[in-house]
C-alpha cells in the first residue's frame, strides 16, 4: 500500500464512525470497512472507497457484517453507498467534473 493510500486511510478513520454521526452519537473511535457493493466473490473495494464504522456497526450484531446488508438498510435505511457518499461529504472531498455527477 502506497505512503498517500496509508494517509487517506488514517484521515477516513479519523472522522469516527459515519453511522454514528449520523445518528447523532457523536465522534466514536473506528475502523475501515471497505464496500461489497459492486464487487465480485471474494472481492473488496479500492481503499479510495473507505467507510469509517465503529466496531459495533463494521462487525457487531447491529452492524454491516453482523446484519447483513439487507437487514441493515432495513433497520437504518442506509446502505453502503450512503455511507461511503456521507464519508465523502464529512472529508469535504470535491466532486469530480465533466463526469455527469
Amino acid at each position: 500500500m502506497k505512503t498517500s493510500e496509508k494517509d487517506y486511510l488514517n484521515r477516513v478513520a479519523s472522522l469516527g464512525c459515519i453511522l454514528c454521526r449520523e445518528l447523532g452519537y457523536g465522534e466514536t473511535p473506528a475502523t475501515i470497512h471497505h464496500p461489497r457493493e459492486g464487487q465480485g466473490m471474494s472481492q473488496r473495494a479500492s481503499n479510495w472507497l473507505a467507510i469509517p464504522l465503529c466496531p459495533e456497526h463494521h462487525q457487531g450484531d447491529s452492524g454491516l457484517h453482523g446484519l447483513g446488508t439487507k437487514a441493515f438498510y432495513s433497520r437504518y435505511r442506509l446502505d453502503e453507498m450512503d455511507l461511503l457518499a456521507l464519508t465523502i461529504e464529512a472529508l469535504n472531498l470535491p466532486m469530480p467534473k465533466g463526469r455527469g455527477f
